[in-house]
């Protein structure tokens, strides 16, 4: 492992991330009684999130933080509250993962919830329904880059066996560094964003919702209900 963070370098980031979570459609449509057109519902959401003032920001968030932000629990907040095994982390800390587009965060996610979620229960073969909604964050960090490298540590992005991710994410939350950026394993050209301090992510924005349908061999992907916006094939996750 030493050969490995003695060929790192830094990448200075200042972007928006796409943060992908669990969370009902149904629960966005506050504007239903508006209008049919779920596309305005969407509008009208997004014109919401512009107007309203960025969260709160505070050395001691736990304390300070009001409890009505609910975007930054759920955008940000939410993997350092429940710490879980990821690919970075044995579970013992808490670890955010973004991605570089909407489209490498759901493949991503949908690896994670086919083969993790449902496989496990039982349903892979079911017409089941999953919802998600995407989140644009501001990461504003020194992270470290391992997007050259690896070809060179395959191990790093093993589509199955986590123990040497693992193993680097220790090291990396032991040392107090801030995160790291790397190649999606699931999507050709994506890149994700694995955090480990809370305090370099800001400004969380709705982006869009989305519904994951099993459907055969696939997973649909649509923004608008009835209307397939992207279809993942499941031999590819």
């Amino acid at each position: 492992m030493n050969h490995l963070f003695s060929q790192l370098r830094l990448a200075d980031v200042h972007q928006d991330v796409m943060r992908n979570i669990v969370s009902i459609r149904d629960s966005q449509n506050l504007y239903d009684d508006l209008s049919d057109d779920p596309d305005e519902w969407t509008l009208a959401q997004q014109v919401e999130d512009e107007v309203k003032p960025p969260p709160y920001r505070s050395s001691t968030p736990v304390i300070h933080r009001p409890f009505e932000d609910a975007e930054w629990f759920n955008a940000i907040a939410w993997p350092f509250d429940h710490w879980q095994s990821s690919r970075f982390s044995d579970g013992s800390f808490g670890v955010w993962y973004g991605c570089n587009s909407v489209e490498a965060s759901v493949y991503e996610s949908a690896y994670h919830w086919y083969r993790w979620l449902l496989s496990d229960a039982g349903f892979e073969k079911s017409a089941v329904i999953g919802e998600r909604k995407i989140y644009s964050v501001t990461c504003d960090a020194a992270l470290l880059d391992f997007r050259g490298l690896v070809a060179d540590f395959p191990e790093l992005s093993h589509k199955t066996d986590y123990s040497y991710a693992q193993s680097v994410g220790s090291r990396i939350h032991r040392e107090g560094h801030p995160g790291l950026v790397i190649p999606s394993v699931r999507y050709t050209g994506g890149e994700n964003y694995v955090v480990f301090n809370p305090d370099v992510l800001s400004n969380p924005k709705f982006n869009c919702q989305l519904t994951y349908r099993v459907e055969g061999n696939d997973i649909i992907v649509e923004k608008n209900p009835g209307t397939t916006w992207l279809v993942v094939p499941i031999a590819e996750l």
